[in-house]
């Protein structure tokens, strides 16, 4: 938190330590604030303060100590108070070493505002590389398919890849910090795992089989809605449809299942089409009346769907979990083995045939060092930087640049077609992505408020108990 937005800060002061009263619970509660933010220690009001316009840090801290003066919004008196703050004010006395540092750090931070500014613009270079490696996933697994690569060998390459990557990482970096495992936690991974990496990347590749690369894309924008509609039906997201934040929740969620709905049961007419066919493209291009062509069309967009919903869920589930075992690496390490366990167990069944297991291009070398790599290694960490630096609503907000990413790869790469039912589908899709976002942006400043209200309430009515009970012991 900003030094200079902590409780309605606009003034520093130094003042001396004697002569000060008690403080009333209402400072007592602010002061406890300020020591879970680590920066100040006991709290007071002063009567009699001199303004500092430059730090001095020569004097010796055990004559003199730093203060904060809280001013209370103009908006938030009412006019039988108004009078009293004109000419008190509430003070908090602080640690001086550790206000010291705050101090250098928003005048290092005024100082160099245009590295601010630079920090921005490699958020935003960093996200548009994030999409077009994501988008490139896309185009490259279609590849994969069209050069024939089983669609369970493929991810239990992709797998094996990751967790040789984040394996030894995650042991060493969060070795610390690694709650001891139980019985509970790996059959909660294990179930973990069977959403968030056996049916998640089952149904994708089996929509993108059946579909296409673009459309898979388009269908992930309705995960924030999905998990919305998770989260709500399991009690973790509360729902208040007489706010503007929760009917704009609603009413995205409502576009994104329409837009799918359309993209599922609807293709239209065709806009986009190459003359000549991709070369190395195994499905065969019926004409768009073909019923073959439909069903194929409809049963890709519900394996699609299958995809967000196993998303969703993961992230869901994860939550929880997160809490009884902090270590994020190592949790996505133990995911991405039983992830792995589980389709080796899959493909004892399915691919029994070696000769499908057998790498024999470049072609698929390079797919399968793209998944694995790539998407489930340096993927990931550029995204955990991102939403470290940006947070996860912004970074899910440039989700729709990946679609037409995809869109403009797919049709020079592999020559998809683009037809009108997809393009009015995904739009009503990325209407709705944007609704809940912006929704969910909308309740976290109202809950932010709500917090700052309630502070000042309470500093409020603890004033004027206070001025009460000193006019009564004037009293004769």
């Amino acid at each position: 938190m900003k030094f200079e937005k902590f409780l309605n800060i606009v003034h520093l002061f130094k003042q001396q330590t004697s002569g000060s009263r008690a403080a009333g619970s209402g400072l007592d509660s602010a002061c406890s604030l300020v020591q879970q933010n680590g920066i100040g220690s006991a709290c007071s009001p002063v009567q009699q303060i001199s303004v500092v316009l430059k730090a001095a840090p020569a004097l010796p801290p055990h004559n003199r100590s730093w203060s904060l003066l809280l001013v209370i919004p103009w908006d938030m008196l009412n006019e039988s108070t108004r009078h009293a703050y004109l000419y008190q004010a509430f003070f908090i006395r602080l640690d001086p070493s550790r206000l010291e540092g705050k101090i250098k750090e928003e005048k290092k931070e005024t100082k160099y505002g245009r590295q601010k500014l630079s920090e921005k613009m490699k958020l935003l270079v960093a996200l548009l590389i994030l999409q077009l490696c994501l988008a490139g996933f896309h185009i490259v697994s279609r590849v994969a398919l069209n050069i024939g690569i089983s669609k369970v060998v493929y991810p239990v390459y992709r797998n094996i890849i990751a967790l040789l990557m984040l394996g030894p990482f995650s042991y060493f970096y969060e070795k610390k910090e690694r709650p001891p495992l139980t019985f509970s936690l790996l059959v909660q991974f294990f179930l973990l795992a069977l959403v968030g990496i056996t049916a998640n990347q089952g149904f994708y590749l089996l929509g993108l089989y059946y579909a296409s690369s673009t459309f898979a894309s388009a269908m992930q924008n309705l995960v924030p809605a999905i998990t919305f509609i998770m989260a709500s039906t399991f009690g973790c997201e509360q729902v208040n449809i007489m706010r503007k934040d929760g009917l704009a929740k609603i009413l995205g969620t409502i576009a994104s299942v329409g837009g799918a709905t359309i993209i599922t049961l609807y293709k239209g007419s065709l806009i986009l089409h190459q003359s000549s066919q991709p070369v190395g493209t195994n499905l065969e291009q019926d004409t768009f009346f073909n019923s073959t062509n439909l069903q194929n069309w409809t049963w890709g967009c519900i394996f699609l769907l299958g995809h967000c919903l196993s998303w969703s869920g993961w992230m869901v589930l994860q939550a929880p979990i997160l809490k009884k075992y902090p270590a994020k690496l190592s949790l996505t390490s133990f995911t991405c083995f039983f992830g792995l366990i589980q389709f080796l167990f899959i493909a004892a069944f399915v691919e029994r045939d070696p000769k499908h297991w057998q790498i024999q291009s470049s072609e698929e070398i390079f797919t399968i060092l793209y998944a694995g790599v790539l998407s489930s290694g340096i993927v990931l960490a550029l995204q955990t930087w991102c939403i470290q630096k940006g947070g996860p609503v912004f970074i899910a907000s440039f989700q729709p640049v990946q679609t037409v990413l995809v869109a403009g790869m797919a049709f020079v790469v592999l020559g998809d077609q683009l037809y009108s039912g997809g393009v009015i589908g995904a739009a009503l899709i990325m209407v709705g992505l944007y609704l809940v976002l912006w929704g969910k942006t909308e309740e976290k400043r109202n809950q932010n408020q709500d917090k700052e209200e309630t502070l000042t309430k309470h500093l409020l009515e603890d004033k004027n108990n206070d001025e009460e009970s000193y006019n009564e012991s004037q009293i004769p």
